[in-house]
């Protein structure tokens, strides 16, 4: 990657401003410097390795030199365009710690033109200002003990005496017989018990909590009411993860898909028995000697033809002018899990490879994503996407499309399952394909084409091969 130097040399000092490295990125984070103040680099030599919303890149030197300062630190997010390493040609003379491409007044830095790739960022864009600690208040003197306000009393609670117990003829409590026969056999007066029935009725509740009172053990006086405990502090067993680089760009994208695309998702169980069967006769054959052969291999294919019969299929749409994009070439997402986060690179051509070509392309793909140096180029372009769920043990789900493309095919794992095989139940190799498309401009009929036509030709690849071409 050829980056061109940044600013005119000030006494010798060269100043080198994160570049643009992808399409229209505004910020990147600085993973790890390679050089340190004092080292002598050349032309190209890699300086640093940064993380932008697609991919990790490492940066060359434009300059050859000494490195004079640092201006960033490792893990630090830098807007594209700030000055990041400063480097002495050995051309001048001493220059201060400043940024030697600024002049009294700015009317230098007013005057430089963007480098080839940056771009200038956006009247528009904004970003969120870090938030710094508050510079500390002088404390104030600690107030004296008798200056302190008093306690406030507790407040006094009336409690309402307990009704008396009404009193039926000649002064006899009122209490139904059953109720009566009860506080006789468990000793309770009935003239000392409180009622709460209706019109004053002793009820049997009554008298069984007036039973309890007299059994419970005389309180010399009450105990003060246990404090509750301070709740556990959690944060201790807690982890937070800053979201930014690939994961910041992929939850953006996938948010702004979700509500921009209307999705609709349908589902298709497939015998791929024939399939499977396939996959270990490419195995043996010398021209894959060197790739890996796997089910997704041949799902990739089929979902090739089905876009060659239907390639209404492979569109994006453009709201700016109103009209659905066909695109006449199929550049195929592959969706990769990594540990900076899903990344989609896609197969560029991909419709116009053979078998053995496609198998070297997504092993390339994949091979590098797990590294964690998928380039943007990689990244950009895609037209339709394939996510393998299966190989995380997963029957089937409902992907979110790729921002921009029509269609994504979700791949389940591939189960024994019984199955009607030629009018008999039979133990098949059988797996569910999930297809989810943008509804403004795939109907009902075209995505279920599509879904169909994967279908049979995993269901048996060799035969739709020869009669799909």
């Amino acid at each position: 990657m050829a980056i061109q130097k940044s600013a005119p040399a000030v006494d010798g000092v060269q100043s080198f401003r994160l570049p643009d490295v992808g399409e229209g990125l505004i910020e990147a984070e600085l993973l790890s410097w390679y050089v340190k103040p004092g080292d002598e680099i050349k032309v190209n030599q890699m300086i640093c390795e940064i993380e932008t919303a697609k991919a990790v890149v490492e940066l060359p030197s434009p300059f050859a030199g000494t490195v004079r300062e640092l201006l960033a630190e490792e893990g630090q997010t830098v807007d594209v365009g700030a000055v990041i390493i400063t480097v002495d040609d050995g051309t001048g003379g001493s220059a201060s710690g400043a940024d030697p491409g600024a002049e009294e007044g700015g009317d230098t830095e007013a005057r430089e033109k963007p480098l080839v790739g940056y771009g200038e960022k956006a009247a528009s864009t904004q970003r969120r200002a870090r938030r710094r600690p508050a510079p500390s208040a002088p404390s104030s003197p600690p107030v004296p003990q008798s200056a302190a306000p008093p306690a406030p009393a507790p407040a006094v609670v009336a409690v309402p005496p307990a009704p008396a117990p009404a009193s039926g003829p000649a002064g006899r409590p009122l209490a139904k017989p059953p109720v009566r026969k009860l506080a006789k056999d468990l000793g309770v007066d009935l003239g000392s018990v409180a009622p709460t029935g209706d019109g004053g009725i002793v009820t049997r509740d009554d008298v069984r909590a007036a039973a309890e009172a007299a059994r419970a053990p005389v309180q010399a006086e009450p105990q003060p009411e246990a404090a509750p405990a301070a709740p556990a502090d959690r944060s201790a067993r807690e982890r937070r993860i800053p979201v930014k680089g690939v994961r910041k760009h992929t939850a953006a994208a996938m948010v702004g898909s979700a509500f921009t695309a209307p999705h609709v998702t349908e589902f298709l169980q497939v015998d791929v028995t024939k399939t499977m069967k396939a996959v270990a006769r490419l195995r043996a054959r010398p021209d894959f000697a060197d790739v890996r052969v796997s089910p997704l291999l041949l799902v990739a294919k089929a979902l090739l033809m089905a876009v060659r019969r239907h390639p209404e299929i492979n569109a994006t749409w453009d709201g700016d002018n109103q009209e659905i994009v066909v695109k006449d070439y199929v550049n195929l997402g592959i969706a990769a899990a990594t540990e900076r986060g899903l990344v989609v690179p896609n197969v560029k051509d991909a419709d116009a490879m053979t078998l053995p070509e496609l198998a070297a392309g997504l092993k390339r793909l994949t091979d590098t994503a797990r590294a964690g140096k998928t380039s943007p180029a990689d990244m950009s372009g895609g037209t339709i996407t394939i996510t393998n769920v299966g190989v995380f043990g997963v029957d089937a789900g409902t992907p979110i499309l790729n921002p921009g493309e029509a269609a994504i095919l979700a791949f389940g794992q591939i189960r024994d399952m019984p199955w009607v095989h030629k009018g008999e139940l039979k133990i098949r190799k059988v797996t569910t394909l999930s297809l989810s498309f943008d509804h403004r401009l795939v109907d009902g009929e075209l995505g279920s084409k599509v879904l169909r036509d994967i279908g049979t030709a995993l269901e048996d690849p060799e035969l739709t091969a020869l009669a799909w071409g």
